[in-house]
């Protein structure tokens, strides 16, 4: 499959794919769409922002059954900021709105409720408020055909393991199965074992591993003069910045500060409320606010183009981590850039995570007095 054209669908997806621009399949797109078109069930390890997306809600939506009332398919995702995108990417190839449901906390119950007394044909949903509806019997998946689970891997690490087990078991057991992790760990593979049928496996490039687009670079800096360093790099480099810090006060701080100091910017953690963080994730994605500070778990959702510059204003726990956040930037074709700042007693943590994922940062040390740096 080179072109999204060659793709045996019908003229309406294929006019919608056409209208949205989408020529040339990436290579995760090419290796999930036609297995997953003949009913195949599907495993693919691919990094954010390789096109994953694209490559479920194709075959879903040619594989959804017409003309039948009620849910039909089901996409779990670990957070309300990435089910809200995928529905509105769903949304943009069929350009039927009262087609779908989005169920996620939050938000209030009532239209999500309706949406699905409507007749959804696709439930959009995070595992924990799927769950309670199903507790208080409030949603049917006796209907359901088709299953997606994205980036499971994240939604294991948010204690989601249970929930997904209970919304499985209330599937038909002959459903297809579609799974998506940026890595494929044991508790991945157990996923697979006990979720997939014969699944097609799928590994686009290394699955830890930084973009080759993103320009990685490191700056041992004491921890006192991480604010000043990065109003330095602000300063001293055009385009949007996406800041991650590792707690939520944190976030705070930083943002604060930066706004004291004239900068535009905002903040996304999850003691934000629902409507705060869409806010600050649509003034980000619009320009409005040129930097966003943000942490792990609320960061996990946030697909935006274009950013140019992801700064670990924390270092990262965790080497996965890493490749997570650094995947921000760098998309498609694009050009980006990884700042990480380790105060000199994280400098052999830093060095550790650059072996286990095989990489080399350009390496740079803060001046004492200065937020100046020299290599």
């Amino acid at each position: 499959m080179k072109l999204f054209s060659e793709l045996n669908l019908s003229p309406a997806l294929q006019q919608q794919i056409a209208a949205a621009n989408f020529i040339t399949p990436t290579p995760v797109q090419a290796g999930a769409i036609p297995p997953a078109l003949e009913g195949r069930d599907v495993i693919a390890t691919a990094q954010t922002g390789t096109g994953k997306t694209l490559s479920f809600l194709i075959p879903l939506i040619e594989r959804m059954p017409k003309n039948v009332k009620g849910a039909s398919a089901l996409v779990l995702l670990p957070t309300r900021e990435l089910a809200m995108q995928v529905l509105e990417h769903y949304r943009h190839l069929t350009h039927a709105k009262g087609t779908a449901a989005l169920v996620c906390g939050g938000l209030s119950e009532g239209p999500q409720l309706e949406a699905i007394r409507r007749g959804a044909r696709l439930i959009v949903a995070t595992p924990g408020r799927l769950e309670d509806y199903l507790d208080r019997k409030l949603v049917n998946l006796s209907g359901i055909k088709i299953l997606v689970l994205d980036e499971v891997d994240r939604m294991l690490d948010m204690g989601f393991k249970p929930a997904i087990r209970r919304i499985a078991a209330s599937l038909p057991k002959d459903r297809q199965t579609l799974c998506y992790s940026a890595t494929l760990s044991p508790d991945i593979r157990e996923v697979a074992r006990d979720y997939l049928r014969d699944p097609v496996r799928i590994e686009i490039g290394s699955v830890l591993k930084p973009s080759p687009n993103v320009e990685l670079q490191s700056f041992e800096v004491p921890t006192d003069k991480k604010q000043e360093l990065l109003e330095h790099l602000l300063g001293s480099n055009k385009g949007s910045f996406l800041v991650f810090v590792r707690t939520k006060h944190g976030a705070d701080r930083v943002a604060r500060r930066l706004v004291r100091s004239g900068h535009s910017a905002t903040q996304i953690h999850g003691d934000r409320s629902q409507s705060q963080r869409n806010a600050a994730l649509s003034s980000f994605a619009q320009g409005r606010h040129r930097i966003l500070v943000a942490t792990d778990v609320a960061a996990r959702g946030i697909d935006v183009a274009d950013v140019a510059h992801v700064v670990n204003f924390d270092m990262p726990k965790e080497a996965e981590d890493y490749v997570h956040r650094v995947g921000r930037t760098g998309r498609a074709s694009a050009r980006g850039i990884a700042s990480t700042f380790a105060a000199p007693d994280e400098t052999h943590a830093l060095r550790k995570m650059e072996r286990t994922l095989a990489i080399t940062t350009k390496k740079f040390r803060v001046r004492p007095r200065t937020a100046q740096t020299h290599a």
